[in-house]
């Protein structure tokens, strides 16, 4: 989702896990506040932490250790910007019959805004915050959508529509997309990290600034009379 379809934050992209709406949400609540959360990149990526699970709910207690308000995630959300194309890009996928799919490992607070901005038909997220009348976290629901994750949901979806994997188009930017980029007939690395470049059938490479989604379209634009996609 961020970096794919909304814009990436490229000053807080350090090289280790492409920098997502968590870090986003971290700096904002403090520098102390990010430093812990960029803590826990390192721990991912040293396999210290059982699952993506684990991952989001050490996360979640740095979040609640820095005061996170419901205030917080509305601004964030509202802040968040497509990227030029998106609306162009997603029209085209309707009128060539695509089932839309959103997997984020992010939040759902801005999963909802793309979803319903974009009309996209399915959408997962990792972690949903109820806040209580305070406007202070009251509960969490975490969901195993990221990494191995992805690929577990787009299974699912695959099987209820009744359609092979070979027939999906998958289109990400992080190194977390790097398996569910391997399940499907067609991948597209978009501005991505170099561990899902070297995986994917595309990649689009474009300036930072200069972001268009309007890339896909022309990949597949020497096949106008074929069916291009099943699935995003």
């Amino acid at each position: 989702m961020e970096g794919t379809l909304l814009k990436k934050e490229y000053s807080l992209d350090n090289g280790k896990v492409a920098p997502s709406a968590w870090t986003v949400l971290a700096k904002r609540l403090g520098e102390e506040c990010y430093k812990e959360e960029e803590e826990t990149k390192d721990r991912w990526l040293r396999g210290e932490y059982k699952g993506y699970l684990d991952w989001m709910a050490d996360t979640v207690n740095i979040h609640k250790k820095y005061g996170l308000q419901e205030k917080h995630l509305v601004q964030l959300t509202e802040d968040a910007e497509f990227y030029e194309g998106v609306y162009e890009l997603f029209d085209w996928l309707k009128k060539n019959n695509a089932v839309t799919v959103l997997i984020t490992g992010g939040f759902k607070a801005l999963a909802d805004k793309v979803q319903r901005a974009l009309k996209i038909d399915h959408a997962f997220s990792g972690c949903e915050y109820f806040f209580d009348k305070t406007g202070f976290v009251e509960l969490v629901n975490l969901l195993p959508s990221d990494n191995h994750g992805k690929s577990s949901f787009m299974k699912q979806i695959i099987h209820e529509h009744g359609v092979d994997s070979s027939d999906c188009i998958f289109i990400g930017d992080g190194m977390n997309d790097r398996f569910l980029a391997r399940e499907v007939g067609t991948s597209i690395a978009f501005n991505a990290q170099p561990e899902l470049k070297e995986v994917t059938t595309f990649s689009i490479d474009q300036k930072e600034g200069r972001e268009n989604l309007i890339g896909i379209i022309d990949l597949f634009s020497d096949r106008p009379n074929e069916t291009v996609t099943n699935f995003v």
